[in-house]
């Protein structure tokens, strides 16, 4: 996983986008779609159209960093909204690239008896 501080905000770009973006394309539509700064230093995340194939864009404070994924068996949950865009906390996040679904994660009951 990504070293990220805390307080790093992650926006995800709703929607397909066009995974032939490299750093600039990607920049691009932080700042159209989005409406954000790419050097913020929020982490920026994108999914192609099928659904198995995640982009990551981050501003470390010395450059881009520009990460993906490719799940092997599965896709990607990702939300659809009115705005186009969608916050997420950094344990979402990380629910997310294990594709797990950050929406409604269900915990396992404790076992009742030990061993």
């Amino acid at each position: 996983m990504i070293p990220l501080p805390p307080s790093t905000r992650v926006y995800l770009a709703c929607g397909a986008t066009d995974m032939r973006k490299g750093f600039d394309g990607l920049a691009v539509l932080v700042q159209q779609v989005l409406e954000q700064s790419p050097h913020s230093g929020a982490l920026f995340a994108f999914r192609g159209k099928r659904g198995d194939l995640i982009k990551l864009l981050w501003f470390d404070g010395q450059g881009m960093c520009l990460f993906s994924k490719r799940m092997d068996r599965g896709k990607f949950v990702w939300p659809v909204t009115k705005t186009g865009k969608v916050n997420l906390t950094s344990a979402q996040l990380s629910m997310l690239l294990e594709g797990i679904d950050w929406r409604r994660p269900e915990r396992t009951a404790a076992p009742l008896l030990a061993g």
